[in-house]
């Protein structure tokens, strides 16, 4: 018994890659797609930002006020002023998850999946939110599982 591969099923210490890889395929890909749709919105919206777009005019904000809608306007301001800065980060979280998803995918680097799946779930800062909060709670999740813990290469 002790000329057993340690790769062999079933072996003390062997670990079964191809569940853990089956578990983690999904909740990768969903990260993966949040992360896509992150960098065309976060191109996009740099794109808008470069080109001037966004502004708020005088006349808005007259008619946000004749509205009755006068605490949006500091909210406003100040969502333009993150402008291209904030797409930048959006552009670079959006990489690093997309980065994470395929480590995560591959059963490679367990650190950079956690932050993958991390920062899909920050709200705001995070790429594509909608879909990034459940992703990433889903991938968290499943890295956390002893198994799929265990499958992880170094």
């Amino acid at each position: 018994m002790d000329n057993i591969p340690e790769n062999f099923p079933g072996a003390p210490g062997s670990t079964n890659t191809a569940a853990a890889r089956e578990a983690v395929s999904t909740p990768a890909i969903l990260l993966m797609v949040t992360a896509g749709l992150g960098v065309v919105m976060a191109l996009l919206s740099l794109l808008t930002s470069l080109a001037g777009g966004g502004d708020v005019t005088p006349e808005q904000l007259e008619q946000l006020r004749q509205a009755g809608m006068e605490k949006f306007i500091p909210w406003l301001q100040r969502s333009r002023s993150f402008g291209s800065f904030g797409n930048l980060l959006t552009l670079a979280l959006s990489g690093v998850t997309f980065f994470g998803a395929m480590k995560m995918k591959n059963l490679q680097n367990f650190g950079m999946a956690m932050a993958a799946s991390i920062i899909a779930i920050i709200p705001c800062f995070g790429p594509c939110c909608c879909i990034g909060i459940p992703a990433g709670i889903w991938a968290l999740v499943v890295l956390n599982k002893p198994e799929v813990k265990a499958a992880f290469r170094p």
